[in-house]
């Protein structure tokens, strides 16, 4: 089944709103799909951070891999396990200056193999995440937020890992209100 095309997230066409930063990393191409295979113009995540950055004020940032991961899902499969199991830390291309005047930061990907691409965590580790509130937001099969916390708590020392959304890959495109209750519970839609 073909995706349809998502609302996606303006690529730094935002004004700064110098509060909430929604840094995101997503992979297009051949994804899981309830057990089998589907090709997604847009990867689960840049849809679900489009449908998160229509209802908050926030700056929106992806994530690029300086070396692009492959289309096929049995090749991203694989290097991922490599990466994982090296604990490689993944060039990012198009990295951020700072961080630091941001109070909230919405830190969304998938869910690889129970844990957020290796990628996530060279975002992480590269700034200072001191007096900041961390929202993981994970689209996943079936492993919910995966070990993101955990990871978070690791690579951010001194930031507040607050309650993270994760949501179903095949159902992001209908999570509006679960994305709706999630910002209301968290006080995010008072963020901007």
């Amino acid at each position: 089944m073909a995706s349809t095309q998502p609302s996606r997230p303006p690529a730094g066409s935002r004004e700064s709103s110098g509060r909430v930063l929604l840094a995101y990393f997503s992979r297009a191409g051949e994804n899981y799909y309830y057990g089998g295979r589907t090709n997604l113009d847009a990867g689960n995540t840049e849809v679900l951070a489009g449908m998160i950055s229509t209802r908050v004020t926030c700056d929106v940032h992806r994530i690029e891999a300086a070396e692009p991961y492959p289309d096929g899902y049995d090749a991203t499969v694989a290097r991922n396990v490599r990466e994982q199991n090296q604990d490689a830390r993944p060039a990012i291309a198009n990295p951020l200056p700072a961080i630091d005047h941001y109070h909230a930061v919405i830190l969304a990907s998938g869910i690889w193999n129970v844990r957020a691409p290796m990628i996530m965590a060279t975002f992480a580790e590269s700034y200072d995440f001191t007096g900041i509130t961390i929202y993981p937001v994970t689209t996943h099969a079936m492993s919910g937020l995966g070990t993101t916390v955990r990871d978070y708590e690791a690579s951010c020392p001194g930031a507040t890992i607050a309650e993270g959304l994760s949501v179903k890959g095949e159902e992001v495109r209908q999570a509006g209100a679960d994305i709706d209750s999630w910002l209301q519970r968290t006080g995010l839609l008072r963020a901007g």
